[in-house]
């Protein structure tokens, strides 16, 4: 029989995982055996560079629709300002008025515990099964996912599939679409000089601030390119680093911004615009310039599929609620998923990710149990004969 859904929570949240160090092999070794156990193909497999981070790929029927359910397994550590704050032992699991607190509780054991029922449901009536239900939980999601879902992508541990559930934060409703991410670095070069007479130089700090206002200005005009679920870009200038002592002019000043992204946006795009409002500032004898590019990107889907849709009927039977689709702000692991689709592919679990990386982190209970009748009304739906 299937584990009891709260006790198998439990017994996750109590295996410490946070990233960094991103060490998994404890946590995924007890879910590989669970799963095991259950009567799923298992495999661990691990980047050479980072052996540690093992993921788990559990496996249950063969043939078509190939259906996969993905949770990440690491979490964020215990910041030093969560010290003191936390009404129990991060790790103890403790429920409490109808909650499970704990590190990792909500983001993302709560689905990865939801999907594991599913597929041990799914393992448990084999005889009747009608297709491949195939469970990833990966390590490295909360470092970007390049050593973990990225990385079993491209090394081909992953099947194409007809349809994909992303366990992630979204009070049980169904997302089909994330934001992405485009980095860059400004810097403004000037000529330092002793501040007792400083027009003598040029003022990298001041260059830097006419600059900070026209990425300002450009923020403000990005509202206007609103996306019907997940919001509008956005633009944040979000770290300043310049001089060196008030008595001398600054010679260089740098700042780090954010881009967010809304699907359909194209990275070269974004570059184009952030090089055109640098660009045009005029920053007098010094000069500018954006580089440094990081791009993570968006994910988008449709609900158009038979199993999009009854997905969404299950949504809609559990919670008698509209089901959706609304959008995810945080990314995602979705984004490396992209290539793994022949269908579609949403973003589902219990609970917000505004009690995530924080102090006293929880996971609703019967939400989370809701999340498991969802998933497994959605496999007897699905892929039981």
């Amino acid at each position: 029989m299937p584990p009891d859904a709260v006790t198998l929570l439990q017994e996750l949240v109590r295996i410490p995982s946070p990233n960094p160090p991103g060490d998994t092999r404890d946590i995924a070794a007890r879910i590989a055996s669970i799963m095991q156990d259950g009567g799923c193909q298992v495999s661990t497999p691990a980047p050479d560079e980072k052996p540690e981070a093992v993921n788990v790929i559990a496996t249950v029927g063969s043939g078509d629709p190939v259906v996969m359910v993905h949770a990440h397994i690491d979490t964020v550590p215990i910041a030093a300002d969560e010290a003191g704050k936390w009404s129990t032992d991060p790790y103890a699991a403790e429920v409490r008025d109808g909650r499970l607190y704990g590190k990792g509780s909500v983001d993302d054991k709560a689905p990865l515990a939801a999907i594991m029922l599913a597929v041990l449901h799914a393992a448990q009536h084999a005889d009747r099964l009608k297709g491949t239900l195939v469970l990833v939980a990966a390590a490295e999601e909360e470092t970007g996912g390049q050593l973990g879902t990225r990385w079993l992508a491209d090394n081909g541990h992953l099947p194409d599939c007809d349809f994909i559930v992303v366990g992630e934060q979204t009070h049980n409703r169904v997302a089909v679409a994330h934001k992405g991410v485009m980095r860059a670095v400004v810097r403004a070069t000037g000529r330092s000089v002793h501040a007792t007479n400083p027009d003598r130089g040029v003022n990298a700090i001041t260059a830097m601030a006419r600059a900070v206002l026209a990425l300002e200005a450009y923020h403000q005009q990005l509202a206007r390119r609103a996306h019907p679920v997940v919001g509008v870009p956005t633009c944040n200038v979000g770290v300043i680093s310049g001089g060196s002592t008030a008595n001398a002019v600054p010679d260089s000043c740098t700042v780090w911004l954010d881009r967010r992204m809304v699907p359909r946006e194209q990275p070269e795009d974004v570059q184009a615009e952030l090089q055109n409002v640098i660009a045009q500032v005029e920053p007098g004898e010094a000069s500018l310039s954006v580089g440094d590019f990081l791009f993570s990107s968006w994910f988008e889907s449709t609900l158009d599929s038979p199993l999009a849709q009854t997905f969404m009927e299950c949504v809609r039977r559990e919670l008698n609620a509209d089901p959706g689709p609304v959008g995810y702000l945080p990314g995602s692991d979705a984004k490396h998923l992209l290539g793994q689709m022949r269908g579609e592919m949403i973003i589902f679990g219990p609970g917000s990710y505004e009690v995530a990386h924080a102090y006293d982190e929880y996971v609703d209970i019967a939400e989370y149990q809701s999340t498991r009748n969802i998933l497994v009304d959605f496999v007897e739906q699905t892929l039981l004969a």
